[in-house]
């Protein structure tokens, strides 16, 4: 499912199809283009299953192609929702990391969605761009959204069919009883949208009356192949390394199949709640802080002093700390929300995090250790997205990485150092930097415990 542009209603979209489909009996494995983590976790409530990240810029075309042969392996069909514009990619660097390069490396056919609104015969127009600026996308058919009326939709019907000899896989008109809440950073996410349930009922119910589902489905079976399957990745470790990560409403931003691989190389994960555990999970060896929305539940993290306790002794201890984004902002000394209210965080970075009013950090970098850490050498050069309203204020010295590419300066500094600290700004897909993910692992597998000598980087 691709659009012409943002914001035309592919999540929407494809979050009804799911829904449908699901209702329909039908097995159907959820996927999306590009770093999101939050609509992959909107497709995991409505397709009842895992849905997983597609990124050609931080990933090979066969790294891609077996992660989709091994997750698609048991499913009926397939729906992989796209990024952006169906063209749109990173900066500067032509199809990398759009949609259409991922339909490509996949052999998938492609369903274009467009916005119809305030359009007749241009409509033809529109859509013959996309199609012929690259005839290798397999382009299938098209879905108007945004439709007037009846006679709006039998009239872009007649010249998407009759002048460019594509099917008309659907007409959506606009429902204001249908909403998808969002914040800054997109949609809702899933763990604190209590609507979302009741929202994907109804949408589900007008993709059935206004999609041709029957058509699509059979459009899917025309997707080509490729004869590439490739194992999982062994375990490097005698034993398994036992991995605290923070999962909660406001700690949720992890890529599924980045911890999927830290599994496969012997982490054994355990969950646990920033906001309401007093205690880190018993004898974990590292810890992970992913991102997510810490500025939205400050109070309640600030208040949960035991637990700050915990991973500050940790760290006294040397175990590897490992945090992105808002975990980093967890870790600073003190966090400061939009309305300029302070908090204190963990202290374990010497450095404010403030909330502005706009982006601060946006898009794909190349970041370069700085310093030897427990992800690897000075010098190893690793690949992420920055995504982030914060900035860091009063850091003087430690940083961890210089960045490439988003938004901001070339080789402008990020993050914090310290010991077996590590905190950046930058999320890792761990699959696609694997030398990171055995790294960090191994300085976990090293930690001994309290009165040990495991500061081995300091």
């Amino acid at each position: 499912m691709a659009g012409t542009h943002s914001g035309v209603g592919k999540t929407t979209l494809t979050l009804g199809l799911l829904a449908a489909l699901r209702l329909r009996g039908l097995n159907v494995q959820p996927y999306k283009v590009g770093p999101d983590y939050i609509d992959t976790g909107l497709h995991k409530v409505a397709a009842g299953m895992v849905s997983h990240n597609l990124d050609s810029w931080m990933g090979s075309p066969e790294a891609i192609q077996s992660l989709f042969q091994k997750h698609s392996a048991t499913s009926e069909l397939s729906l992989i929702e796209g990024v952006m514009g169906l063209y749109d990619g990173a900066r500067g660097q032509g199809e990398v990391g759009s949609t259409a390069q991922v339909a490509k490396i996949l052999r998938t056919p492609v369903v274009l969605v467009f916005s119809a609104k305030g359009l007749a015969r241009s409509a033809a127009a529109l859509v013959a761009g996309y199609r012929h600026f690259d005839p290798n996308v397999n382009l299938v058919g098209v879905i108007a959204n945004g439709v007037g009326s009846q006679r709006h939709v039998d009239f872009i019907q007649e010249v998407i069919e009759g002048e460019l000899g594509l099917p008309l896989l659907g007409a959506l008109k606009e429902d204001k009883g249908i909403s998808m809440p969002a914040r800054q950073l997109g949609l809702l996410p899933a763990e604190e949208n209590k609507d979302l349930q009741q929202a994907l009922i109804k949408l589900a119910a007008k993709v059935e009356d206004e999609i041709n589902i029957d058509r699509l489905i059979s459009l899917a079976q025309g997707a080509g192949d490729f004869p590439l399957v490739y194992p999982e990745n062994p375990s490097v470790f005698k034993t398994k390394v036992t991995l605290g990560v923070a999962r909660d409403k406001a700690f949720n931003f992890y890529y599924q199949d980045s911890l999927d691989y830290l599994k496969e190389l012997g982490a054994e994960i355990h969950w646990f709640s920033p906001l309401e555990d007093s205690h880190l999970p018993a004898n974990i060896k590292g810890i992970y802080l992913g991102g997510g929305f810490p500025e939205e539940f400050l109070p309640t993290l600030a208040a949960n002093k035991a637990l700050l306790a915990d991973i500050k002794q940790a760290a006294a201890y040397g175990m590897p700390i490992y945090a992105e984004c808002g975990g980093l902002m967890y870790l600073c000394k003190e966090i400061h929300s939009q309305s300029r209210e302070v908090f204190p965080g963990a202290g374990l970075v010497p450095a404010k995090a403030i909330m502005g009013k706009k982006l601060a950090g946006l898009g794909y970098v190349k970041a370069k250790l700085l310093r030897k850490s427990i992800l690897g050498d000075a010098g190893l050069e690793l690949r992420g997205h920055e995504f982030h309203w914060s900035s860091i204020s009063e850091l003087q010295d430690g940083q961890a990485f210089t960045l490439t590419g988003g938004r901001g300066q070339d080789n402008r500094p990020d993050g914090y150092i310290d010991g077996n600290i590590l905190a950046t700004y930058v999320h890792l897909h761990f699959r696609y930097n694997p030398r990171a993910a055995e790294n960090f692992l191994t300085a976990c597998a090293q930690y001994q415990g309290p009165g040990e000598n495991n500061g081995q980087f300091k």
